[in-house]
C-alpha cells in the first residue's frame, strides 16, 4: 500500500533583514500562524532595538484579528506596509528564502530536527553575507540609500 506524504513544510521561518545586511530569523515546526507571527515580531523587535518597519504580503496570520490587535497595541513599536498581492519579486526576503532552498535542493535530513537544525545552518550562513542580503534590496528594486 502506498502512503501519501505530507507536501506541507515542517519547518517555517519568519525572516527580517534590514537595508544594511543584517538578517533576523525565527523558526518553527509548524505552519505561519498568528502566534508565531507574534512571536517573532516580539523577537525581532528586541533584537534590532529600533521601532521597524513591516513589509509584508498578504498572508492571512499577517492581516489577521489577532496580529492586528497586537500591532494596534504597539503602534510605537511597529508600522506596517502591505506588497501588492502576487508581487514576490518585490519582498527582499522571498530572495532569502530562495538562497537558503536552494542551498539545501541536494539536502536529505533524516527527521524534522535534522530539517529544522539544516534550516538554522543555511540561514546562519546567510546572515554572514551582509552584502548579499543588501543585494536583494536591489534585486527588488528598493532603494537602499547610505549603504554599499
Amino acid at each position: 500500500m502506498l502512503q501519501r506524504l505530507s507536501k506541507r513544510p515542517e519547518v517555517s521561518s519568519i525572516v527580517a533583514i534590514t537595508p544594511d545586511g543584517r538578517l533576523y530569523a525565527r523558526h518553527f515546526r509548524t505552519s505561519v500562524t498568528s502566534p508565531t507571527v507574534i512571536s517573532a515580531l516580539r523577537y525581532f523587535r528586541c533584537r534590532i532595538g529600533t521601532p521597524l518597519l513591516v513589509v509584508w504580503d498578504r498572508l492571512n496570520a499577517h492581516r489577521s484579528q489577532l496580529t492586528t490587535a497586537f500591532i494596534a497595541a504597539h503602534a510605537q513599536d511597529f508600522a506596517i506596509a502591505y506588497l501588492p498581492a502576487y508581487a514576490s519579486e518585490l519582498n527582499p526576503e522571498e530572495q532569502c528564502n530562495a538562497f537558503v532552498k536552494r542551498a539545501m535542493e541536494n539536502a536529505l535530513p533524516g527527521s524534522v530536527d535534522d530539517l529544522h537544525r539544516l534550516v538554522r545552518l543555511e540561514f546562519d550562513r546567510l546572515q554572514r553575507r551582509p552584502k548579499m542580503i543588501v543585494s536583494f534590496f536591489r534585486h527588488a528594486g528598493l532603494s537602499v540609500t547610505g549603504h554599499s
